[in-house]
């Protein structure tokens, strides 16, 4: 005897999922709906929005890593449900991971092997201090809370007022020093920046020193321009200052995007714990650590650097765990990359990676000097960048570049500088692991046709304004001539380009 039924609305299995109710009807965005769908249809759905996504390989406005190997890949899908926090139930990661304080977990490794690279004054047996974070800002607030109690502590030890800290900080600095100076009642000093020179200068920022200072922070780096700054020559005025004053005012290094360059391809670059009075590091080992988003660390020079009032211990999750950061669960798959990177690459890896960026950024460079175009404001020595800015504003601008390089797939942000600096406006392209030689020519060849498409563009409107001109010159007979100002060419002149980009957009899949 054969059995059938009879397929009803609600039966979605002998469905595809493109013809089932799911995908006909919109769903809730900003409600939950009261009833379940499939995990076919809820997987389509989603998988389909994302696709209107940029391609991240494509995005060179971000430093933060887009590819890695498959076998890295595997082991962080494998580890994605292993909680950070859980020290006792999880000892291996544990042991794989950062938190090094005062002898516990003393061959953490991770940990170890980053301060060992920013040359810490370890002992053969010594453990490294410091501890993993989700990223270079969290490493940054950790480090400030460091700086700032112990300068309380010394200013309360010599019976003076400690409730007016400041930190002194170039005006290039990322955002991240302006919510730790804001959230934690700090007061920002920032060196302002001028046209040619986009880093913070030593000598100002020592002039800004005072008794309150907790600390001057230097960039290894800068997002701006990827320039170094000068540590060396900030920690021999610094030095000279406090010899002058009693005072014993610290450097914290932001190396978030060289901590992991300079040590392969400038070995002789003194910026770590080489100069006496450098006391942290942080360094976001998702950039050109060569992880995916959401890991970064921060190194103490010696256990006497970090205040021990801040470690929390636990003993909830099993044994006594010592904990000092900003949030307390989060996954451990990070971590595990990271260790995977370090022992797989080694030395030698991570030099040959960081050589081939540094060489695909000058290809970059070269193609953009030869369109004769662009001053380049980016250095050779320094994170692997080009940044760069058009010779002639008077047609169009960077933003317009920008976004005409959008219909290529290529996101290229434009940006003005920081004060004093902030009529220069950039372009900038970072050039990481997985940028290829191939895709830098690429993008100059994109380049070309974009200011090719504004030529030609900024080329009609002349010769439209031109003829309305005449036009409007031959009329007699009492009409009126009302010439129009520089504002209203100018908003003509947009108006058109948005037209002309608009009207490209719809053409081009990207």
């Amino acid at each position: 005897m054969v059995l059938s039924r009879t397929a009803t609305e609600s039966d979605v299995s002998i469905h595809s999922t493109f013809a089932s109710r799911y995908v006909r009807t919109s769903l809730p965005r900003f409600k939950m709906g009261e009833n379940s769908i499939p995990k076919e249809a809820a997987f389509q759905i989603i998988n389909d929005e994302l696709m209107l996504d940029g391609n991240p390989r494509l995005n060179l406005a971000s430093f933060v890593t887009t590819w890695m190997e498959p076998e890295c890949d595997k082991l962080i899908m494998d580890s994605i449900n292993k909680n950070y926090v859980d020290m006792d139930e999880y000892p291996v990661t544990t042991e794989l991971q950062a938190i090094s304080f005062f002898g516990n977990h003393a061959q953490n490794r991770c940990v170890n092997m980053i301060a060992h690279l920013f040359n810490a004054p370890l002992g053969d047996s010594e453990a490294a201090i410091g501890v993993g974070t989700v990223g270079s800002s969290e490493a940054i607030m950790l480090a400030g809370l460091a700086f700032k109690r112990k300068w309380q502590n010394n200013m309360k030890a010599l019976g003076k007022p400690h409730d007016k800290p400041n930190i002194v900080t170039g005006a290039n600095v990322q955002v991240c020093w302006e919510k730790f100076a804001r959230y934690f009642e700090v007061e920002l000093k920032e060196v302002k920046l001028s046209e040619g020179y986009y880093v913070m200068d030593p000598a100002k920022a020592v002039d800004l020193v005072d008794e309150n200072t907790i600390c001057v922070a230097a960039i290894l780096g800068s997002t701006l321009n990827g320039e170094f700054e000068d540590v060396k020559v900030l920690n021999d005025l610094l030095l000279e200052k406090n010899k002058k004053t009693g005072w014993d005012t610290p450097i914290h290094v932001d190396a978030a995007s060289g901590g992991f360059i300079a040590p392969f391809i400038y070995p002789e670059l003194e910026w770590d714990f080489r100069l006496p009075l450098v006391k942290s590091i942080n360094v976001s080992g998702h950039k050109y650590g060569l992880v995916y988003a959401g890991i970064g660390w921060v190194i103490w020079r010696t256990k006497e650097d970090l205040p021990e009032v801040l470690i929390f211990h636990i003993n909830y999750l099993g044994a006594d765990q010592p904990t000092f950061t900003l949030n307390f669960s989060k996954g451990s798959s990070q971590v595990i990359a990271q260790y995977y990177q370090l022992i797989r690459l080694g030395f030698e890896g991570y030099r040959n990676i960081m050589e081939n960026c540094r060489e695909n950024a000058i290809v970059l460079k070269e193609g953009l000097e030869k369109i004769d175009r662009f001053n380049i404001l980016s250095k050779d020595n320094g994170v692997p960048l080009v940044a760069f800015s058009l010779k002639d504003h008077s047609r169009y601008n960077e933003f317009e570049i920008s976004d005409l390089l959008r219909r290529f797939g290529w996101i290229v942000p434009a940006y003005t500088m920081p004060p004093d600096a902030q009529h220069i406006t950039v372009l900038r392209v970072v050039i990481r692991e997985d940028f290829s030689r191939t895709l830098a020519e690429r993008l100059v060849i994109d380049i070309e046709k974009v200011l090719h498409e504004l030529d030609n563009l900024q080329a009609k409107i002349t010769v439209k304004k031109t003829s309305e001109e005449k036009e409007v010159q031959n009329v007699s007979n009492g009409r009126i001539v009302v010439k129009k100002t520089a504002l209203e060419t100018q908003e003509e002149i947009t108006t058109a380009w948005k037209k002309f980009v608009l009207e490209k957009k719809t053409n081009i899949v990207c």
